[in-house]
C-alpha cells in the first residue's frame, strides 16, 4: 500500500513543558489523541483506536522539544516502511508564538480528509490545554 506523508502547523498558545506530555506520555495521549494509550514493560506502546490495537515505540524523542512514534506490526518482522506520527514544538523567535507541527506518514486518507483528522484532534487538544 502506498504511504502518505501529511504536514502541517499548528499555532498553540502555551509553553512548551506544558504541551510536551500531552504529546509523550501515555496519559497525555489518551485525553487526545487515541482512546486508550498503554506502555508495554520494554516501553512499547500501544494505542487503542475504535477498538483496535496500534503497536508504537518511541525511536527520537528530545525532551520539549520534538518526539517520533514508529508504528510496527508486530506479526510482521520484516515490514521495513513503518507507519510513523512526529509532533515537533518550534517557537518563532520574533513573535514568541509556539507552533507544533504534525509530521504524520501513514497508508490512509487523502491529504484533505488528514487535514480534517487532525484538524479536530488538535482543537481538542487546544481545548484541553487552553491554547
Amino acid at each position: 500500500m502506498v504511504k502518505n506523508k501529511f504536514v502541517a502547523d499548528y499555532q498553540i498558545n502555551t509553553s512548551r513543558k506544558i504541551l510536551f506530555p500531552y504529546l509523550s506520555t501515555a496519559s497525555g495521549l489518551t485525553e487526545w489523541f487515541a482512546d486508550d494509550v498503554k506502555i508495554t514493560e520494554d516501553k512499547n506502546y500501544i494505542f487503542t483506536y475504535d477498538g483496535e490495537d496500534h503497536h508504537a515505540k518511541i525511536v527520537a524523542m528530545r525532551s520539549n522539544l520534538h518526539v517520533k512514534f514508529d508504528f510496527y506490526n508486530p506479526d510482521e518482522e520484516e515490514e521495513s516502511d513503518h507507519s510513523y506520527i512526529e509532533f515537533k514544538l518550534e517557537e518563532n523567535e520574533l513573535t514568541q508564538t509556539m507552533f507544533l507541527r504534525v509530521i504524520d506518514y501513514s497508508d490512509s486518507y487523502d491529504d484533505e480528509e488528514q487535514e480534517s483528522i487532525w484538524d479536530s484532534l488538535i482543537s481538542s487538544l487546544k481545548e484541553i490545554i487552553g491554547g
